[in-house]
C-alpha cells in the first residue's frame, strides 16, 4: 500500500485528509511537527510528502531540505501561502507540487496521483548515455562521471525528457505537460525556469554556459548533445 506522510498543524484538516485519502486506498500518518515528523521518517518508508509551511517549531521548508539529503521521494507542499515567492521557493528547495489552500479535494487527490504516478513510472529501454551523463532508466537513477547526481523526482523526469529527445527543440509548454502529467490548469509557466537552472546546476560544468541542456530562445530548451543506449 502506498504510504503518505501528512505534516499539518491544523487537527481537524489533517483528520480530514487522512480520512479522504484513505478512501483512496493510501495509507496516511500525520505529524504537526517537525521533529515528530524527523521521528517518523527515520523509522519508517514514505512513498509521498505532504507538507504543510508553517509548523509550531520550524516550518516545511525546512523538512522538505532535511528529507532532500537523503530522500528523493516526492513531495507537495499543502499551505495558505500562495506568493509567487512562496511556490518558487518550495519549488528550488526540492518539491514537486504547490498546492495553495483552500483547495477542492478532487483537485488535491488528481495532483496526489499524478506526482505518485510519475514517480512511479519506469522506463525498461536501459541506459541512456550523453557525453559524461548516463541514466540508468530501471532503477530512474542519473549519474555524472560515475558519481549519481542527487535529482529530485521532477528534475529526473525533465532530464529523461530531453535526452530521449536529443537535437529536438522541447518547448517550455510541452515540457510543463509532460512535468506535471495533469491538465492545463495546473501548470505554471514560470515554474519551468526553477527547474531547467536546477537541473543545470547539478549536471553541467559552467551553468552559465550550458554545454547539455540548451535554451532555444523564445521557444523552449534542446539537449544538444548526441544521446545512445547503453
Amino acid at each position: 500500500m502506498t504510504r503518505i506522510l501528512l505534516v499539518e498543524d491544523d487537527n481537524a484538516l489533517a483528520t480530514g485528509l487522512k480520512y479522504l485519502l484513505g478512501n483512496e486506498g493510501y495509507e496516511v500518518d500525520i505529524s504537526a511537527t517537525v521533529a515528530e515528523s524527523a521521528r517518523l521518517i527515520g523509522q519508517r518508508e514514505y512513498d509521498l510528502y505532504i507538507l504543510d509551511i508553517g509548523l509550531p517549531d520550524g516550518n516545511g521548508y525546512e523538512l522538505c531540505q532535511q528529507i532532500r539529503v537523503e530522500h528523493q521521494t516526492p513531495i507537495i507542499f499543502l499551505t495558505a501561502r500562495d506568493q509567487e515567492q512562496d511556490v518558487v521557493k518550495g519549488l528550488e528547495l526540492g518539491g514537486d507540487d504547490y498546492i495553495s489552500k483552500p483547495f477542492r479535494t478532487k483537485e488535491l487527490v488528481s495532483r496526489v496521483k499524478s506526482v505518485l504516478r510519475r514517480f512511479s513510472t519506469r522506463i525498461t529501454s536501459n541506459v541512456l548515455i550523453s557525453g559524461d551523463i548516463k541514466i540508468d532508466q530501471l532503477q530512474a537513477r542519473a549519474y555524472l562521471r560515475g558519481k549519481e547526481i542527487g535529482l529530485t523526482p521532477s528534475e529526473y523526469k525533465l532530464l529523461l525528457l530531453y535526452m530521449n529527445n536529443s537535437k529536438k527543440v522541447i518547448t517550455r509548454i510541452a515540457a510543463l505537460e509532460n512535468l506535471w502529467d495533469v491538465e492545463g490548469d495546473f501548470i505554471n509557466d514560470s515554474s519551468i525556469s526553477v527547474y531547467i537552472r536546477r537541473l543545470r546546476e547539478k549536471i553541467e560544468d559552467d551553468p552559465s554556459e550550458p554545454q547539455y541542456l540548451k535554451t532555444a530562445r523564445g521557444i523552449g530548451y534542446i539537449w544538444d548533445q548526441e544521446v545512445r543506449r547503453g
